[in-house]
């Protein structure tokens, strides 16, 4: 069984991407990209074919990603191409073994939630003008996204039947529909209710006429209903007026609310019910943020945490 030269061998797999996979233009080019290190990575150890390549190897020159400061998840989708190009050049006949079979990509790092703390909330909150139609809509929005920790598209669809019966008796919880359209009720909270009801009483009705008769409960000012775009933009001009340098979103609100939860004494499971999480595990990384915080608490505040002092 024929070896084949590492530039053919590339070139046959991508051809093969491209034809066969019907893989994207950007994917291939990623895909070019990673293998044209791993082939100048392996003629700088003299190795000319894929069947001369060893595990350690592989192994090898996923370190050298590491070491020359790639982001991680490039090293990954790096050492992903290669267990590819291998595998392929297996089902084609061109080695005798997969030597890049058991080569981790490794672990791709969790990107840590972002909450703001909860002054900043609040600074977020109170920059709403409640006195005009926009300011009500804002902190309607902005509270209902605090206070369920929504997503924004979930409080977008809300709809004015949603909330009536809530307000009427807070004990009901509201019902949010989310991924999938699997369907949650968490509560609402005071500061929530009478920021709906103030935009129900003295904010919808300046905006409902002005377009299409619509259910919506959040609405632009044409009358129709508010876009998450729309919400985005609402967060930003909120952030501005509130004086905070922070990169805001709505989910930044999903955030904070999970990470206020936890931190006063809520346990994980409960936040995975109110956060909608399939699984534990997702929400889990929040608590990898609070335990950061505990840290940051302890090391300036505690008289022997370690600040580069001796012993």
């Amino acid at each position: 069984m024929s070896a084949s030269r590492l530039e053919d061998l590339v070139a046959d797999y991508l051809s093969h991407l491209a034809v066969e996979r019907g893989l994207s233009g950007n994917t291939i080019a990623a895909y070019r990209r990673d293998l044209a290190r791993y082939t100048d990575f392996l003629a700088g150890r003299g190795l000319e074919e894929l069947s001369q390549v060893s595990a350690v190897d592989i192994s090898e020159f996923s370190r050298q990603l590491t070491d020359n400061h790639l982001a991680q998840a490039s090293v990954a989708r790096a050492v992903v191409a290669v267990r590819n190009l291998h595998s392929f050049a297996l089902a084609e006949g061109r080695v005798a073994a997969d030597v890049a079979h058991d080569v981790s990509p490794g672990n791709r790092p969790r990107r840590l939630p972002k909450a703001l703390s909860v002054e900043a909330v609040e600074a977020l909150l109170k920059s709403c003008d409640t006195t005009t139609t926009e300011g009500l809509r804002d902190r309607a929005l902005l509270e209902l996204l605090y206070g369920t920790g929504g997503r924004v598209s979930e409080i977008c669809d809300l709809d004015v039947d949603d909330l009536h019966g809530v307000l009427a008796d807070p004990q009901i919880g509201l019902r949010l529909v989310g991924k999938g359209n699997k369907e949650r009720v968490v509560p609402l909270g005071s500061y929530a209710a009478r920021a709906v009801t103030a935009w129900l009483v003295r904010g919808r009705p300046q905006w409902a006429g002005r377009g299409v008769v619509t259910p919506a409960l959040l609405l632009n000012q044409r009358g129709g209903r508010l876009s998450r775009q729309s919400a985005w933009a609402v967060m930003q001009r909120a952030g501005k007026r509130a004086g905070l340098t922070e990169k805001l979103s709505p989910h930044s609100l999903r955030h904070s609310f999970a990470t206020h939860l936890l931190d006063g004494g809520a346990d994980v499971r409960v936040v995975q019910e109110l956060l909608g999480h399939s699984s534990v595990t997702t929400t889990q990384i929040y608590t990898l943020v609070t335990a950061e915080h505990l840290r940051e608490v302890y090391r300036s505040a505690h008289p022997r945490a370690l600040r580069g002092g001796s012993s």
